[in-house]
């Protein structure tokens, strides 16, 4: 579709690594040609509308990927003769294996070429996102292989496509997460468009899994017959029955045995983390798109970059940590209860007091931290930056999951009886967590699009350095040790008397999101789902529409609290 054009210098070993702040040589430059801007009047010129070009037809190489996947689920869905769930699961398979051949070209070929790499974008990929890639990755894996023991017990009634599907799986994940934790910051500068096209590829991919995990409910239909077994025996009462479930499942279910309950439940408390991770990925994916072609000057970035210390903060590290703590109580007492055969309805009026607590007062910090920023006097960030251009739309797209759902809460609520105590709880757990959502966006967009704050007594802070250093090279005895504890102690109250009180408080208040935000991901992640086990919503919408809502919004809920973490991080840094 495209080629090259670069100077015929002989290529030079050492510009292979150059870094970001080093101007590559103009002879280096890789500049984009297109076969519709051949007759540009400038080599800039045709590089730009090059650059345009190969972005749109790469993206509308993901859109046509992505329309054929979703007709195929759909199809799947609405439809079980014609498209079953094996024939999704051959498509995305082949997806996975072009996939894989890309990264390995581009591991072994594209990357390795001369001047190939010219840049590296110092705001892609931090290394909290990378994490996070390397940790969903992990429990995706798990899940994989949950799903495979689950499929190999029951493979009297489960096809081999059942097995083979999530080994692909496995491949594509470890291979996916080293690429990405190795070459996220990559500003490719040779072999444009196939790059577009492969990342774009692998993000439709990404996409399509994602979906496919929001709208497949066959293990969890088949846990909830093997309940409804189970109530019937003891309770002789006739259950709800799931459409198509009868004939679908009851041939098929999980032998009493604990290796087999292992699995299921593994595969359960495991689910989300898989459309989580390719949420994230989608993510880094996107930046890497963006960066394709990208040239940065030296001096786009600052020579001193902000790094996170833990002075001038008091209040709100001790407040955070108090909600964290006073959270996984909660947390516990609601996974031993509420997992029984009969959950307890005090459980669920504990577990959303505390959301309705904790909520109004992440909001108020919120609401304060954006009045700062009103009444500070400081220049707003207007560099092109597509990592933070990419953050806002996230956290924006994010929180549309948990308002989503707290918005069919209300509905659900406000049409059968709003007076139970339950019901009323829910109802207001429903509302505050709207006015959460919006007011920590903008504390947090409003944070990102501010320049960093010059910090008082730098002089002080690198003889400080300097000292840690010389005492890190040599011994000390117990009296030395005291000593330094006392500098350290005297050098943070000095930090701390030294920030401003505007400062003083965005950290204070950015500290105390940062520890609710990280709780509050901690226990939907990790199985805490009253939104799908106080039954409410589910006997109001029914069990397939709410089990499709609850894993299109819990995932984005889980991705946005994630990610407001790092966003609250970039916020209290800059401050």
């Amino acid at each position: 579709m495209s080629d090259n054009k670069v100077s015929k210098q002989k290529p030079c070993h050492r510009c292979k690594r150059r870094s970001a702040s080093t101007p590559p040589d103009a002879a280096m430059i890789h500049y984009e040609q297109f076969w519709l801007y051949r007759h540009c009047s400038s080599e800039q010129q045709r590089d730009r509308q090059a650059q345009k070009a190969g972005q749109l037809f790469s993206g509308l190489l993901a859109m046509n990927v992505v329309f054929l996947g979703s007709a195929f689920i759909s199809s799947m869905i609405f439809n079980h003769v014609a498209i079953t769930l094996g024939d999704v699961w051959i498509l995305l398979s082949i997806l996975k294996v072009l996939c894989l051949c890309w990264i390995i070209y581009y591991l072994l070929g594209t990357s390795r070429q001369p001047h190939a790499v010219l840049h590296r974008d110092p705001h892609a990929g931090p290394i909290w996102i990378r994490g996070s890639v390397l940790l969903f990755g992990a429990f995706s894996i798990l899940l994989n292989v949950f799903q495979i023991g689950y499929s190999a017990i029951l493979i009297h009634c489960k096809s081999r496509v059942d097995i083979v599907f999530p080994s692909i799986e496995i491949l594509f994940i470890c291979t996916q997460a080293f690429f990405l934790w190795h070459h996220a910051k990559d500003c490719i500068q040779v072999q444009h468009n196939l790059t577009r096209c492969g990342l774009m590829l692998i993000i439709a991919t990404n996409l399509l899994l994602w979906l496919l995990a929001v709208t497949n409910d066959t293990i969890h239909m088949e846990i909830e017959s093997q309940l409804r077994e189970v109530e019937q025996r003891f309770s002789g009462k006739a259950p709800f029955s799931h459409p198509h479930l009868c004939n679908k499942t009851t041939s098929c279910i999980c032998p009493n045995t604990t290796i087999c309950k292992v699995f299921q439940k593994g595969y359960i408390l495991l689910y989300p983390f898989n459309t989580e991770y390719c949420l994230v990925c989608c993510s880094v994916l996107y930046v890497m798109w963006k960066n394709v072609g990208r040239r940065i000057s030296h001096h786009h970035f600052p020579h001193i970059k902000p790094r996170f210390k833990f002075h001038g903060v008091v209040f709100g590290p001790l407040l955070g940590t108090v909600a964290v703590i006073i959270g996984i109580c909660v947390f516990m007492m609601y996974q031993i209860q509420a997992t029984g055969s009969a959950p307890n309805r005090q459980v669920f009026v504990m577990y959303y007091s505390y959301y309705i607590v904790l909520l109004p007062l992440m909001s108020v910090g919120a609401v304060i931290g954006t009045i700062i920023h009103a009444l500070e006097k400081k220049e707003l960030d207007t560099l092109k930056n597509p990592t933070r251009s990419l953050d806002v739309i996230l956290l924006m797209g994010a929180a549309l999951g948990q308002i989503g759902m707290s918005y069919f809460s209300i509905v659900a609520i406000v049409a059968t009886d709003p007076r139970d105590l339950l019901n009323s709880l829910i109802l207001s757990h429903s509302v505050l967590l709207i006015f959460q959502n919006i007011t920590q966006n903008v504390f947090i967009i409003d944070g990102l699009h501010r320049q960093p704050s010059v910090s008082p007594g730098k002089e002080e802070e690198r003889k400080e350095e300097q000292n840690q250093e010389a005492y890190d090279q040599r011994q000390v005895s117990m009296l030395e040790l005291g000593q330094e504890i006392r500098k350290a102690s005297l050098s943070y109250i000095h930090s701390y008397s030294h920030l401003t009180w505007k400062r003083r408080v965005l950290r204070e208040i950015s500290f105390f999101l940062v520890l609710c935000n990280f709780i509050l991901w901690v226990m939907p992640t990790f199985g805490a789902h009253p939104v799908f086990e106080n039954g409410l919503e589910k006997s109001f919408y029914g069990y397939s529409t709410w089990f499709a809502i609850v894993n299109f919004g819990l995932p984005l809920g889980v991705f946005y609290r994630m990610h407001s973490v790092g966003g609250l991080l970039e916020v209290y840094i800059t401050a």
